[in-house]
């Protein structure tokens, strides 16, 4: 089912819901920023559980903004898509910058998250710098060549846009060959990538990064709050490592699988996103 609620401010989120209406909702966080809604394959991992919203962040998708974007907007908007929805609390389930965007939202809104699962994110600390070293050891030369004529492009034609994200997406996976293919196809559904909202938000990351809220949101995380890692993402695992020691939390490490490890590894990732929402609800007094 798809649906488009239209906040106070005038801006529309459009998603895609599973109904159900005998738990609280799980509601999936996509990562980005700047992409539309990619969660499709997650949420039916765990749709016959409880109701499942996913929702395009405004900017991307079918969401039309024009404006700048900030964390407070974003997290802002989640609540007022959980009083749309009618929904007290939810089941957060957020990935990549959907992690940092869960996390912000349970440090303004402790009171509005039933459980916390962070998949692949949030990366705190001095990260970047290995996961630069390693992507560019998953390239051939002509391939780190070619990506950064492409990116020093001042305009880029569609086919170009998509050979630029076939190349930025296909480290991102264990196994080279499946993870073109993989890349090569997201790279064409999910557009357009608005790049402005990605430039804003990671501006605004660099400026209030996360880690200096860590104490914070040990405090107000909720009781049940976990991460889920692949073992084979570009970027270190050590830095997820770190974040569930200082966060106190269990992390779940999907051997095989990478940035995106339900397409390596999916009966591993649904068996612990499965897991997680059973609990979750049990801890509610719901059934599933």
């Amino acid at each position: 089912m798809h649906w488009t609620a239209a906040l106070p401010d005038g801006a529309g989120r459009d998603g895609a819901g599973a109904d159900g209406g005998r738990a609280s909702p799980v509601v999936l966080l996509h990562g980005g920023p700047g992409l539309p809604d990619h969660l499709g394959d997650v949420a039916g991992m765990v749709a016959d559980l409880a109701p499942v919203y996913r929702y395009d962040q405004r900017g991307t998708g079918r969401s039309v903004w024009q404006g700048r974007h900030t964390f407070a907007r974003h997290v802002g908007d989640l609540a007022e898509l959980l009083d749309a929805w009618g929904a007290a609390r939810a089941v957060l389930v957020g990935y990549s910058y959907g992690a940092e965007l869960a996390a912000r939202f349970c440090l303004a809104h402790p009171d509005r998250v039933a459980a916390v699962l962070l998949m692949c994110g949030p990366f705190l600390g001095e990260w970047h710098a290995e996961y630069r070293a390693e992507r560019s050891r998953r390239m051939t030369g002509a391939q780190r060549e070619r990506l950064r004529a492409l990116k020093e492009l001042p305009r880029r034609s569609e086919e170009q846009e998509a050979e630029l994200l076939t190349l930025s997406w296909f480290t991102d996976h264990s196994d080279a060959g499946r993870g073109w293919r993989w890349a090569e196809r997201a790279a064409r559904a999910r557009r357009p990538v608005n790049w402005g909202m990605n430039r804003e938000l990671g501006a605004a990351g660099r400026a209030d990064p996360l880690d200096r809220h860590v104490d914070e949101l040990r405090e107000r995380l909720p009781a049940r709050a976990e991460l889920l890692a692949g073992c084979d993402d570009p970027r270190p695992l050590s830095a997820l490592e770190e974040l569930a020691r200082s966060l106190a939390l269990p992390l779940t490490r999907i051997e095989g699988g990478g940035h995106e490890p339900w397409l390596e590894r999916p009966e591993a990732v649904r068996a612990c996103l499965r897991r997680f929402v059973r609990d979750a609800l049990r801890a509610r007094g719901c059934s599933a």
